[in-house]
């Protein structure tokens, strides 16, 4: 278990601690500077509590008060996760590459292997820290990217879960930007770039520290967080809050204890007895809280709740720049384009995530889909900005993707298995055959979530199916697998059997694995040389694949009394909507062409007529907006 420590003294001794005892403090000066360090962490937090004005901290008092008209009317924010990680910018191909020293301590191989070898056997995560250089960081670069997406408000994270500060934080020395790697002031920096454009900012803070001898998160018992809060944290907090004063505070990692714990009620009211009316919070403040706007990570964009939200996600699987990933791990522009759609036509937004590289870059295929969707939202605006959500949301159909799957080793975390599935609310069901290679007796069993079944020639072998996960949606990254139940059969050697193994997803995770194991066969995933699509086959391929799930074709959004009808899909000569009829000489039109469109109403449908629209005419390629003007006028 590694667990490295935040570097507590203005200027850094040549040899800081370290849990592991690689490195030891060998003078008495250190250990005074580390002694007085905590002294003034804690007067510092009494002279904070000192200060406070009395405010109205009860949750009724911070439940009932409005949220800003600006973030429900904003729709898009670009959420930008950028620190130390970005240097080894590393994990798993589905993985969170921001997690990098999570990963380190909870004995990940592939990332310990990782930096052995790049860096060296002695290299520990905090060495990073010095190799970020941020070269090519250019703030005003970052806010022209961001405004040409169309983003309203920016969300920087200011501290990770790993510590280091993007901002001089005093109760941080050497832990942060301004000391060490970029030695420039980053949240401010950018802060200063984003309003000078009329863009919201936005700032995300974590809650606790993988890293913080106070309290090792994820390491020490949940309940012994107080000190940690009390000395640290609540000081730390107020200090960015005062220093860049955020329309928007973005809350993290408090799945394993309660708004009580976190002094939430006593954050949340001062932050916003500070900021004043603008001011909003999101919903991640522990157990019991129940406030701030909602933050789904990585769902199919189509929330349900009565607060405002907005989708969380990285364009790719990571948050985080994660070089291990794969070019078909990034929604395309036009994915990007109709999941932002859906988002709003819920009456939510979306924040995509940027991740720049080490040197400061927004890599190049970032930028292009961000921008595409700035070109996009350019001509449809009006439907957009400002505009709520209709009495529904949209239309959807079954779509089915079709494959064949070499064997059942998913871990999807928070994705679709592939276009056009949805990532929450789906389907899948695998046949074919499997054939043993000893004639015994197998165990089967099954790592699930959310639910699957296995049958073999019809037999019921595992049963997994009304399996549920509790969590935070926020634990995105939450270590632990479902356990799953097992099954045996007795199998011949050579033969093969039929099998169908059906499998559900909800929301949140999914993942499926298949194992078997007998006295001559050790415990493993189920190989592609034991299954085969059907009898005739000699050689093993895997299983049929099917997938299912609805998915949103149409979605409507309304705004200063007219209906917008959004499509994914051209309708090359007519597009019907069951809608109530328009009024006599409503005007409908597609929005980047100039001109009306013919109409009809029959059979209680109404009809427009596209046929008109000529291919060169067309707005765009990957959704059309059809303006019904005055249809909310009653």
């Amino acid at each position: 278990m590694i667990r490295t420590i935040t570097n507590y003294s203005s200027n850094p001794p040549d040899a800081i601690p370290s849990i592991t005892g690689k490195r030891i403090i060998k003078s008495t000066l250190k250990l005074k500077i580390l002694f007085l360090f905590l002294v003034f962490q804690t007067a510092a937090f009494l002279t904070l509590k000192a200060q406070e004005r009395p405010v109205d901290d009860s949750w009724e008092a911070l439940r009932n008060r409005p949220y800003p008209q600006w973030f429900s009317d904003a729709k898009l924010g670009i959420f930008i996760h950028w620190g130390i990680y970005s240097v080894p910018s590393y994990g798993g191909a589905e993985s969170y590459a921001e997690w990098y020293l999570r990963g380190l301590q909870a004995g990940t191989q592939a990332r310990i292997d990782f930096m052995k070898k790049n860096y060296g056997e002695d290299f520990e995560y905090e060495d990073f820290a010095p190799l970020w250089k941020a070269e090519l960081f250019d703030p005003d670069e970052w806010a022209d990217i961001f405004k040409k997406a169309g983003a309203k408000y920016i969300i920087l994270t200011t501290k990770h879960h790993d510590g280091f500060c993007l901002w001089p934080s005093k109760y941080a020395p050497g832990w942060n930007s301004v000391d060490v790697g970029p030695q420039r002031d980053i949240v401010g920096e950018v802060a200063e770039a984003v309003k000078k454009r009329g863009i919201r900012l936005g700032l995300y803070y974590s809650l606790p520290e993988w890293n913080n001898p106070l309290h090792f998160w994820y390491t020490d018992p949940h309940d012994s967080i107080y000190k940690y809060v009390e000395q640290y944290m609540i000081p730390q907090f107020k200090e960015f809050v005062e220093a860049y004063r955020p329309d928007l505070i973005f809350a993290d990692g408090e799945w394993f204890n309660s708004a009580e714990d976190w002094h939430a009620r006593e954050l949340i009211s001062w932050y916003y007895n500070l900021i004043g009316s603008d001011a909003i919070t999101n919903d991640r403040w522990g157990e019991g809280s129940d406030i701030g706007y909602k933050t789904p990570e990585y769902s199919a964009g189509g929330f349900i709740t009565d607060r405002p939200w907005a989708e969380v996600r990285g364009l790719g699987r990571s948050f985080g720049l994660n070089r291990n990933e794969k070019l078909s791990a990034y929604m395309t522009s036009r994915e990007l384009i109709h999941l932002f759609v859906r988002t709003v036509a819920h009456g939510g937004g979306l924040t995509i995530n940027v991740g720049p590289a080490a040197d400061g870059k927004i890599p190049l295929l970032q930028q292009e889909r961000i921008e595409n969707l700035g070109e996009w939202i350019n001509i449809n605006e009006e439907a957009i900005y400002g505009s709520k959500a209709w009495i529904r949301s949209g239309e959807e159909k079954e779509v089915t993707l079709q494959r064949i799957d070499p064997e059942i080793n998913f871990n999807w975390v928070r994705n679709s298995p592939g276009y056009p599935i949805t990532e929450d609310n789906f389907t899948a069901l695998w046949t074919g055959f499997i054939q043993p290679d000893f004639s015994e007796e197998y165990t089967f069993s099954s790592d699930a979530d959310d639910g699957m079944r296995l049958f073999i020639n019809d037999v019921l072998i595992l049963d997994n199916w009304n399996k549920s996960e509790s969590g935070s949606e926020s634990e995105a990254m939450r270590e632990k697998a479902s356990q799953g139940v097992t099954g045996k059969i007795t199998l011949q050697k050579n033969k093969k059997y039929q099998v169908i193994i059906e499998f559900y997803e909800t929301v949140l995770s999914a993942s499926i694995a298949l194992y078997w194991e007998s006295k001559s066969q050790a415990k493993e995933i189920v190989p592609q040389k034991n299954l085969f699509t059907d009898m005739d086959k000699l050689k093993g391929n895997g299983l049929n694949a099917t997938y299912k799930s609805m998915r949103q074709y149409l979605a409507y959004t309304q705004n200063n009394d007219n209906l917008y009808v959004i499509s994914f899909e051209w309708p090359d000569e007519i597009l019907e909507l069951s809608i109530v009829k328009p009024k006599p000489g409503t005007k409908i039109s597609l929005l980047g062409r100039q001109g009306e469109l013919p109409w009809s109403y029959e059979n209680g449908k109404l009809i427009i007529n596209t046929a008109v629209v000529r291919c060169n005419e067309l707005p765009g390629h990957d959704a059309w907006t059809f303006k019904i003007e005055g249809y909310m006028k009653k």
